[in-house]
């Protein structure tokens, strides 16, 4: 366990420097619900974050569907809801994006709950744009949320089961709220608690970076060069946002005691994620050097999944009786 590295000195300029430092300052309350607000509640939030480049949902696209361009939203829909309209209730759904995909193509009434009421108000906003009227929007803590009885045939968790303390506990309310042939469906990181990764992968990161051209190793909105990463440290991942995988070490283990699994797809992000956060933004549009340096960073990371779990999962599951 890594207590404060040369990574947080870094990400703390940087956040000063894209977001300003009233946002630093709101991390000095001792309120951790408003630290973790003050992380994500925001629409312009997501910077360089890896998950914006092109390639890398054509990656998952692929290691969930076999098809680089068949979304996972689709994919589920055809297999599991192909005859019938279907209810579906998404916690802790930030932007909405793939709710909202999911209500303009398929025949599903879709519930969004967040307790980050910006993120809610732009994806109503979009859905009011392009007429959605079978998704609602519902600010509320999840504790606090009415799930109207065991009635939901789907529960998705994107990106957001790592966000929770108590997984046994919202695990049981997603299992009580879930119809009798009701699934479960993740797409989430399940790896170290707060990001402690181990050494071996640490190395291994800074190993993949040597492979990126060093025009695309520029940190966004900074003029300096991305060369090694230490990893974030505990005491930042705790002030940044208390939320922040917290117990995602439990995820799996806790969905096993409570669900049967229908199928699980590893999703890597061992040393992607590290390596292309806040460098993405090269990677959008990438002429072909950089689709190059895609192609081999891809390909060192598959050779280190042979040897140790992913990181991030998809998986859709039953509830067991």
């Amino acid at each position: 366990m890594r207590l404060i590295t040369f990574d947080d000195i870094i990400e703390t300029l940087g956040k000063a420097r894209t977001r300003g430092w009233n946002f630093i300052a709101s991390k000095l309350t001792p309120h951790s619900r408003a630290r973790t607000l003050s992380a994500f509640d925001d629409a312009g939030y997501l910077g360089a974050n890896w998950w914006i480049i092109p390639r890398i949902n054509q990656r998952w696209n692929h290691m969930i569907t076999g098809h680089a361009d068949l979304r996972y939203e689709d994919y589920v829909a055809r297999k599991y809801f192909s005859k019938r309209p279907f209810s579906l209730l998404s916690i802790g759904s930030g932007v909405c994006s793939h709710e909202l995909y999911i209500a303009r193509h398929y025949n599903a009434r879709v519930t969004c709950v967040d307790i980050a009421g910006d993120l809610l108000k732009k994806a109503e906003g979009i859905a009011k744009e392009q007429g959605l009227s079978s998704i609602i929007f519902k600010h509320e803590d999840i504790r606090n949320f009415n799930y109207g009885g065991k009635c939901w045939d789907a529960v998705l968790f994107h990106q957001s089961l790592h966000h929770f303390k108590d997984i046994s506990g919202v695990l049981g309310l997603a299992k009580n709220a879930l119809s009798e042939d009701g699934l479960l469906i993740i797409h989430e990181y399940v790896g170290p608690n707060r990001m402690q990764f181990p050494s071996h992968q640490i190395q291994a990161i800074n190993g993949l970076l040597q492979f990126i051209p060093r025009a695309f190793r520029v940190r966004k909105g900074t003029m300096r060069m991305k060369n090694k990463i230490s990893g974030p440290g505990i005491l930042r991942m705790i002030i940044a946002d208390p939320s922040e995988c917290v117990a995602s070490e439990d995820i799996l283990p806790e969905i096993y005691l409570h669900f049967t699994m229908l199928e699980e797809k590893p999703l890597g992000g061992n040393l992607l994620m590290l390596a292309l956060k806040d460098i993405a933004h090269h990677f959008v549009n990438p002429d072909d050097i950089g689709h190059a340096a895609l192609d081999k960073i891809f390909a060192l990371e598959d050779k280190y999944l042979e040897r140790h779990p992913s990181d991030f999962i998809f998986g859709v599951y039953r509830k067991k009786w």
